[in-house]
């Protein structure tokens, strides 16, 4: 298989090929993080602040009295 092609226009935006969006599983709206290494640049989906939040599955701390009182925790 070869590695999937896009081309930059000239106001430098480009298309995410869809081999590439499938892989990383994203969507409309995600966040892209482009991480270098030396000559390289990796790109990758950005994790979310919800996912980086481990109480945010918990939905029964989600009401206002809940952010409330965790706030300064």
């Amino acid at each position: 298989m070869t590695a999937p092609l896009s081309k930059i226009t000239s106001k430098s935006q480009t298309v995410i090929p869809k081999a590439v969006r499938e892989k990383l599983g994203l969507k409309p709206g995600d966040l892209l993080r482009y991480v270098f290494d030396g000559k390289r640049v990796v790109i990758e989906k950005a994790r979310t602040e919800a996912e980086d939040d481990p109480f945010a599955t918990f939905g029964e701390w989600a009401g206002k009295a809940d952010e409330k009182a965790y706030r300064g925790l």
